[in-house]
């Protein structure tokens, strides 16, 4: 999933090829799982004729102010990107290394495009395979674009917000809390931006536990997981998350595989995956040990609590969530299960008919009521 390096990378190129360029046409599709609360339609028409102002980002969450509201508003969730038609806009890690251009325009997977009145023009379009990704336009002065949804929900970005991530915020929202470390870092609403990746990067380089539970901190480690989350992001946003210009002693290097080859770091350190805040979670197990007061506690090397195999390749692979189960009798049905019959309101009815099957246990001589051959169970007790 992108996380705050390469929303950084999208909101780059934005503003080195779109911003301050008027938009002359712009199309979209109706999709209304990745357009949210308007149509396809009142998206276009929104962007046709607009100047692009600005592009700005807040964590995993992005937008372009226009000359007039309503503005645009984008999260790429799992699979969404942004293409430039001729510009190598993706992060090494989306392409596999590889340096390939779209060629065909639009994309595949296009939700919505435009082009600029420009010479040469400069033509964008908003991708996403799975439509997980969310588009919304919001009518508000340009200042106060984070003063609404989705973005006043959000917790601060540690690197565009740094007068509201400050150590005395992090550390009130460590001692309020008492929930595993991954799970305080991933929850958008306390800090904007930190993924899977980003997380575990984060505290590998603060050598804490994925599970420790924040409360149990001390103020010492608090202001260290601090300056490393201002350290991780910052790095990423820098490097607008080219995987390749990362520091060679990041957990980021070494961290993807697949197999059953046992992984470990260049100094011969092991790697193991656990379950962390609801994640597959990639840590070393000898350096990142739960402290009580800050004094390392005895575990295991291998790990305690070890993941399945396949869900860590189907998470390395950007997996999206399942839906969630049907209930009733139509999900019975296409699940393949029948439904049990109801037996609401039958009382007396299923009483009786319990009765009557006990009486012809008692006396097997029975006949059915229609037709005087014996019944099934009396021929088999030879009794005709």
């Amino acid at each position: 999933m992108p996380e705050i390096g390469e929303v950084a990378r999208v909101v780059h190129f934005l503003r080195k090829h779109l911003v301050g360029k008027t938009i002359q046409r712009a199309s979209a599709i109706d999709d209304e799982k990745v357009f949210e609360k308007s149509t396809g339609a009142q998206v276009a028409a929104a962007l046709t004729g607009r100047k692009v102002i600005s592009a700005g980002s807040q964590g995993k969450v992005f937008w372009i102010i226009l000359d007039r509201a309503p503005h645009l508003v984008m999260h790429l969730m799992m699979t969404g990107w942004v293409e430039i038609r001729g510009e190598h806009t993706s992060y090494s890690s989306l392409y596999r290394d590889t340096d390939t251009v779209s060629q065909a325009w639009p994309p595949r997977f296009t939700k919505f495009s435009l082009t600029t009145s420009s010479n040469p023009p400069v033509e964008v379009a908003f991708t996403d395979q799975r439509r997980l990704a969310r588009v919304r336009l919001v009518d508000c002065p340009a200042n106060a674009i984070k003063q609404h949804s989705p973005l006043k929900e959000n917790g601060p970005d540690p690197v565009s917000d740094t007068d509201l991530f400050t150590l005395p915020y992090f550390l009130s929202v460590c001692r309020k809390r008492k929930v595993a470390l991954k799970t305080l870092l991933l929850n958008q609403k306390v800090i904007s931006g930190i993924g899977n990746w980003v997380c575990d990067e984060v505290l590998f380089q603060s050598r804490l536990h994925p599970q420790q539970l924040c409360q149990s901190l001390t103020d010492h480690q608090i202001k260290s997981l601090f300056e490393v989350i201002r350290y991780v992001c910052q790095t990423a946003v820098d490097n607008l998350a080219d995987y390749n210009k990362f520091p060679s002693d990041w957990l980021f290097k070494y961290r993807w595989g697949k197999g059953t080859a046992v992984k470990t770091l260049p100094n011969g350190e092991p790697l193991a995956w656990i379950e962390a805040g609801g994640r597959t979670t990639c840590y070393a197990p000898r350096l990142q040990v739960k402290t009580v007061d800050g004094i390392p506690q005895a575990e295991a090397v291998a790990g305690t609590q070890p993941v399945n195999k396949r869900k860590r390749k189907a998470e390395e692979e950007e997996e999206e969530p399942k839906p969630k189960a049907k209930r009733g009798r139509v999900a019975a049905v296409k699940g393949g299960a029948a439904p049990k019959p109801s037996t609401k309101g039958r009382g007396k009815a299923a009483t009786k008919k319990k009765a009557e099957e006990g009486s012809s246990v008692d006396n097997p001589v029975s006949v059915d009521s229609k037709s005087d051959t014996p019944r099934r169970s009396d021929r088999l007790l030879g009794i005709h």
